[in-house]
């Protein structure tokens, strides 16, 4: 599965909210510097759709506010 993402980087609290149909609006704690809020953004994913770590890879966007992210289930 694909979906895209608004992170906000350096927020109060870990929080997604869902869009429209695979478009997500995600806020992380992590600052966005040595990819933390990435790291962050991938383990808050896993848990959320109930997968592996290893099965949420961001495959466009890692610099952007905006990324494309693979899920496979």
């Amino acid at each position: 599965m694909r979906i895209y993402a608004r992170v906000i980087a350096r927020s109060s609290r870990n929080e997604i909210k869902k869009m429209g149909e695979g478009d997500y609006k995600i806020k992380v704690t992590a600052p966005p510097v040595d990819g933390e809020a990435n790291e962050m953004l991938i383990k808050i994913l896993a848990k959320y759709f109930g997968v592996a770590k290893n099965a949420v890879n961001i495959v466009g966007g890692k610099s952007a506010k905006i990324k494309m992210i693979d899920i496979l289930k």
